[in-house]
């Protein structure tokens, strides 16, 4: 059985018990750890600076008759080889059967055409409102129009979805080509997100599997829409910055001395002055920030958050090494890369993102607002400043205006208190075949419906719910970093939206932190197995227990299989998946 030890017992830089403040200890009553020894005690600081991955019991090699040297190269090759079984899966799920319903669904309607108008002309146009239809009977072999359409989400997402385009043809399967490789690729990122932070190649899988058969995951992946691209942008920040976290952490032991035991100790000279050097981890961090902005705007709550996030690890780190003033050290020699390595380079990332527009013409043939500077914009303090900067600036203002006063009634509009339950999915397509028709079969009796709907696999949401109760619990109470960090990506992909519950909202905005809820319920069912120490009927029970969990995800995922890949069922048996009145 795999071990989940260190999976479930990483309590880093904590004070010993007889030094704590008094509300400290009244904390135990509600789970609260009496912790491990002091920093100065008998541990080895390496271990809680960088712990080390959990591996299998040795009991389980033997009862499955596999000799010692397999068993360490089995082991050695699992933490790439398991991920990458995952991922297969998930593609496998994803591009099967890709370019169905042949149809422009959903918003598909402006990324689709959207993304194709950038990368020919550099900016979006306004279509024809046939255009759709003429779009799928030529074959996607029709002129582009010249006239700037008025757009308001920034262009990096829309680039992505026209590559996809330009390589396999401007159809269903073209424009969704991307969405589905980047949702497979984001399977990946979690298992080894997943396995860096939990220490452990099981749950790290298992996070990753989660993601796989969700049904938000799986339809956003198949359909040419900006949010999933923002959440691939956002998850691979993340996983950016746990690989800083580690390899700075690293930087950090290494530099601290050894006693005569050969055991690594504090040391306040050392964590108070060294530098980490350029963490090129952190910059890399920056520019998938910077694309995560430049595909839409609530990207910039996620920079803001992660940022946070990154400055009270580096303070972390310098605490457990011993320093005396760790904030003031992290001002000193962390803040400095932290703000360099991402702001600046998001807010790049975003111009450069905006080229095309910028280099389209300024004499009212370019993209929409690109004249203004030269029109209705002359004059004023800021005629210093380039005419394109002074241009873009009054579009972007522009598209604040819009987002922050859309109060259009929708269909599927929904408020983000009910988001966690799922209270109120998005259908993209929906028809109602006769008998023998559109893979309506001839002995249905009846109707059928064909539905793609964004529905997240609903017992891996609910379950999420309950996860979300520990990682909150395990985060204020035994003060686990990964808690913290699972908790900082939900709130910030998911609160900021409570500021406008009276705006035009959907529910499959919540694309951008479902990786997040998976590796919540991971944690979680790590919990449920057992910690070290375990004894093996518990072990036994625990696995019983989150493996019947598991199951019943996968089951339900195969469940709503037909409503995520718009296969024709009888009526009867599309009612029968309407669990809630609020899905119809």
């Amino acid at each position: 059985m795999t071990s989940t030890a260190s999976s479930m017992d990483t309590r880093q830089g904590q004070a010993p018990h007889d030094q704590r403040p008094s509300w400290l200890q009244r904390l135990r009553r509600f789970g609260y750890p009496a912790g491990p020894a002091a920093a100065g005690g008998a541990g080895d600081v390496r271990d809680r600076l960088v712990p080390p991955y959990a591996e299998p019991s040795p009991r389980l090699w033997l009862a499955l008759g596999v000799p010692p040297a397999l068993a360490e190269r089995i082991t050695r090759w699992s933490g790439w080889v398991g991920p990458l079984l995952v991922t297969l899966m998930a593609g496998a799920m994803r591009f099967w059967n890709l370019g169905s319903p042949k149809a422009v669904i959903f918003d598909e309607t402006y990324y689709a055409k959207d993304a194709w108008a950038l990368v020919h002309r550099g900016f979006e146009v306004n279509w024809d409102k046939n255009a759709n239809d003429l779009v799928l009977q030529s074959g996607g072999h029709l002129t582009i129009p010249t006239d700037a359409a008025y757009v308001v989400h920034p262009p990096v997402g829309k680039y992505v979805i026209g590559l996809g385009e330009l390589i396999f043809g401007f159809d269903p399967f073209g424009w969704r080509f991307m969405t589905a490789l980047l949702g497979t690729l984001s399977v990946l990122l979690l298992c080894r997100i997943g396995r860096r932070i939990f220490r452990s190649t099981f749950l790290g899988c298992l996070a990753g599997a989660l993601m796989a058969v969700d049904g938000l995951h799986f339809v956003m992946s198949r359909t040419a829409l900006l949010d999933g691209v923002l959440m691939f942008f956002v998850l691979a920040a993340f996983g950016c910055l746990v690989v800083d976290r580690d390899r700075s952490r690293a930087r950090l032991a290494a530099a601290l001395p050894a006693d005569a035991d050969g055991r690594v100790r504090p040391d306040a000279h050392t964590a108070d002055t060294l530098r980490l050097g350029l963490r090129p981890w952190r910059w890399a961090a920056g520019l998938m920030l910077g694309l995560a902005f430049g595909t839409k705007w609530n990207g910039l709550y996620i920079l803001a958050a992660f940022c946070v996030l990154a400055v009270l690890w580096d303070v972390g780190a310098r605490k457990v090494a011993g320093a005396r003033h760790p904030y003031m050290t992290v001002l000193k020699y962390d803040t400095g890369i932290t703000f360099l390595a991402t702001v600046p380079v998001a807010v790049a990332v975003y111009l450069v993102s905006w080229i095309g527009w910028i280099r389209s013409p300024a004499d009212g043939s370019g993209g929409y607002f690109r004249n203004w500077a030269a029109t209705d914009g002359k004059g004023g303090h800021w005629t210093f400043l380039p005419d394109w900067l002074r241009s873009l600036w009054h579009y972007e203002h522009e598209v604040y205006e819009f987002h922050v006063g859309l109060s259009s009634p929708h269909t599927y509009q929904s408020n983000p208190w009910s988001w966690l339950v799922l209270g109120r999915p998005v259908s993209y397509f929906y028809e109602s075949p006769a008998a023998g028709t559109d893979g309506c079969p001839a002995d249905a009796g009846q109707k059928c419906a064909r539905e793609v709907l964004a529905l997240g696999t609903p017992l891996l949401w609910w379950a999420a719910c309950f996860a979300l109760l520990y990682v909150l619990w395990r985060w204020l109470f035994r003060r686990d970093w990964r808690a913290g960090a699972i908790a900082c990506g939900i709130a910030a992909g998911y609160l900021p939206w409570f500021m406008y519950q009276e705006r035009t909202i959907f529910f499959f905005y919540a694309i951008v932190f479902l990786p997040f809820l998976c590796l919540a319920v991971a944690m979680l069912i790590g919990a449920i197995i057992g910690p070290r120490g375990s004894t093996d009927t518990r072990r036994v029970i625990g696995a019983s227990g989150a493996g019947v969990l598991v199951l019943l995800i996968a089951w339900n995922f195969i469940y709503f299989w037909p409503l995520y890949t718009g296969t024709a069922i009888p009526i009867d048996n599309w009612r029968s998946r309407m669990w809630l009145d609020t899905w119809v």
